[in-house]
């Protein structure tokens, strides 16, 4: 135990720590100030700021969530909860206000889509409408005919021109011209909150479909299974806002796209202090890429993982870390939860099985998942954090050019 952990002991003994909305108050030893010390252990005292070390108030922090007891069996500690308080007048707010405010900012968010031109023929129903209207129905988990009414009471908004036919979701979701729209009407509803996640963490998630795999079930009298899509995220830690996604069949591997999540996240505009990932993510490209954003890898080591560089220094620094300093390490590391999180309030909220049939269809079915959860994160932190979410004046536009049928 080094000095400062001793004083640490000390100060969690006799002076006072204070738990506060995102952190703690520690008493100064030599005064009467306080210092803060947040959720990361981070304090900002004077040695903490100028040395970058784990300081004495950090570690009394540390001591001070393990309570020791005196019983009649000797000295017994025991694990004291870290809980946050919850937001519930803005949490409350912010839904009962979800459904209308959804629909808004739906709209601005289309307004970027390109309209194609046409030559010929009768006039269409408008591009940015059809994905409006295809976005909305996913939102309500009803079916195209049912979701229809949506589609009339937004017509009578004035968010669309003309309710269209029940049938224009069905025809937009199967065109592959769109799923690049898609993906970039993803990076967009992220774009609010660019100034607020720093850190992320990148995990997959089955979604199954109303397919079936046939492999095998003759010869081995199998029964029949479904097929499942595979989506890859970055979320944000804090507001667990998804940054970048990619999307492969069931049998897509994880680690490969790892390195793809990070530049895309970059690309959208968030800054990325750390990245966490589990096992599955290890290996020297994958850290290589973070640094090359400027930011830093939590990447656990698998047991037959060695220091080798193997032309990777920073590989070798952070497996000696990890070794060294395992507790410091899972601190960073299990901010990784928050993309269970994401996934779960994604199935709880818009379900976990893909509606439509055609594979194309599937995959755009899937983003507009993903950005209609993003749109009601969104709306959450307009209340919380009081952030501006108009998506009309982002400078992300798109560029990918329309088919003309």
């Amino acid at each position: 135990m080094d000095l400062r952990q001793q004083k640490g002991m000390e100060i969690a003994k006799t002076k006072t720590i204070k738990p506060t909305k995102d952190g703690w108050l520690v008493k100064s030893q030599s005064s009467d100030n306080c210092y803060k010390v947040d959720e990361q252990f981070v304090c900002n005292c004077p040695d903490a700021e100028k040395r970058g070390v784990t300081c004495k108030h950090a570690y009394a922090v540390r001591y001070y969530l393990q309570v020791e007891r005196d019983t009649p069996e000797g000295i017994q500690t025991e694990k004291v909860r870290i809980t946050y308080k919850q937001a519930w007048k803005a949490y409350t707010e912010a839904q009962c206000s979800e459904i209308k405010l959804f629909d808004k900012l739906l709209k601005d968010l289309v307004e970027s889509v390109e309209e194609p031109e046409q030559k010929i023929g009768r006039p269409r129903v408008p591009l940015k409408e059809q994905v409006f209207c295809a976005i909305q129905k996913v939102y309500s988990q009803l079916s195209s005919r049912r979701a229809r009414s949506l589609f009339v009471n937004a017509e009578e908004k004035e968010q669309i021109e003309k309710a269209p036919c029940y049938n224009i979701v069905n025809v937009v979701l199967n065109r592959k011209d769109i799923t690049p729209i898609l993906y970039e009407l993803l990076t967009i509803s992220a774009s609010p909150l660019k100034d607020v996640d720093i850190d992320f963490a990148i995990d997959s998630s089955g979604f199954r479909t109303s397919s079936f795999n046939s492999y095998a079930t003759e010869k081995y009298t199998l029964g029949r299974h479904h097929k499942w899509l595979k989506a890859h995220i970055s979320t944000g830690t804090k507001t667990n806002i998804v940054a970048a996604l990619e999307i492969t069949d069931e049998y897509g591997a994880d680690s490969t796209q790892f390195k793809p999540l990070v530049k895309e996240t970059h690309a959208a505009g968030f800054k990325i202090g750390e990245m966490s990932a589990d096992k599955a993510y290890s290996s020297r490209d994958n850290y290589d890429s973070v640094q090359e954003v400027s930011g830093k890898a939590y990447i656990p080591f698998k047991s037959n993982a060695t220091g080798k560089s193997k032309g990777s220094r920073l590989w070798s620094k952070m497996f000696h870390y990890f070794q060294m300093n395992q507790e410091e390490f899972l601190e960073h590391y299990h901010k990784r939860s928050n993309v269970e999180s994401t996934f779960a309030a994604i199935k709880k909220k818009f379900g976990e099985t893909l509606k439509s049939k055609n594979p194309i269809a599937q995959e755009n079915e899937l983003i507009c998942k993903f950005i209609a959860y993003n749109l009601t994160v969104v709306i959450h932190e307009m209340y919380e954090l009081g952030i501006n979410a108009d998506f009309c004046s982002q400078s992300l536009q798109l560029a990918h050019k329309v088919g003309e049928t």
